[in-house]
């Protein structure tokens, strides 16, 4: 029998994108310090839970990743290409 997870956010595979393809790249740490300064206390752990996405992201959360990854929080939900 297999068992398939559901997805719980939509957002984790924009938010690796946007680690990744940022000049330097960002590293899960360097994002869970971005999101420390914005008082949102995260470890690499949860990090990892949302670009797997078995972890929700709460709506409260979502504008605060989109500015430590300098996106939009429109890019993150994959409503705008840039």
């Amino acid at each position: 029998m297999m068992f398939f997870m559901k997805k719980k956010n939509v957002i984790g595979s924009r938010v690796r994108k946007a680690r990744k393809d940022a000049k330097p790249p960002v590293t899960q740490g360097d994002l869970v310090a971005r999101l420390g300064l914005q008082r949102m206390k995260v470890d690499q752990s949860i990090i990892s839970k949302i670009e797997n996405s078995t972890r929700p992201v709460y709506d409260y959360e979502l504008p605060k990743i989109a500015k430590a990854l300098k996106v939009t929080v429109g890019w993150l939900l994959n409503e705008t290409k840039e």
